[in-house]
């Protein structure tokens, strides 16, 4: 699916998946099929106190997308960053940025933050996903937070991550 000059259609779908979650792997099972190459961007972000340190979490996403790739015939990695994220999707080579929205309240913010990368590279589009109806209401916040206070998240993570977050959350 390469553009009119043969270029690869590379795209980045950046965020702290802490955890990754079924609403996080819906957005890059849609995303996949516009794109030639997703690198998925694991931010380092500590300032968001993460469950799980930044290796562990690459990881686990590394894991829960293997599929993904395969079923869509093309290149998934995942990377993690703690740069801008224009600097880092200039790095890989990304012309478009995939955000996933929710909800409206999203879109505030989303909106600002795509304004914002726009005036630092006009070349680099970002492209709103929304969730589908089933994965709109979760959150990895939300999920810590059900987890933490013994809730059942089976719903809202794959069984892999689920496994991790209850031996986290246990250890």
């Amino acid at each position: 699916m390469a553009d009119k000059t043969g270029h690869k259609r590379i795209g980045l779908y950046p965020g702290t998946f802490d955890p990754v979650t079924n609403g996080h792997l819906d957005v890059i099972g849609r995303a996949a099929r516009l794109l030639d190459k997703l690198v998925v961007g694991v931010a380092i972000n500590t300032g968001k106190g993460p469950l799980f340190p930044l290796e562990e979490r690459v990881e686990l996403v590394k894991a829960e997308i293997e599929t993904i790739a395969s079923r869509n015939g093309m290149e998934i990695e995942v990377q993690p960053f703690d740069t801008l994220l224009v600097q880092f999707a200039r790095k890989i080579g990304a012309t478009m940025i995939i955000r996933g929205l929710r909800a409206v309240s999203d879109f505030d913010y989303e909106f600002q933050m795509a304004g914002m990368n726009y005036r630092m590279d006009p070349k680099i589009e970002t492209v709103f996903l929304m969730a589908s109806e089933t994965h709109q209401f979760i959150a990895s916040r939300l999920v810590k937070e059900v987890a933490m206070l013994g809730g059942d998240i089976t719903s809202f993570v794959p069984p892999r991550t689920h496994a991790h977050i209850l031996k986290r959350l246990r250890g």
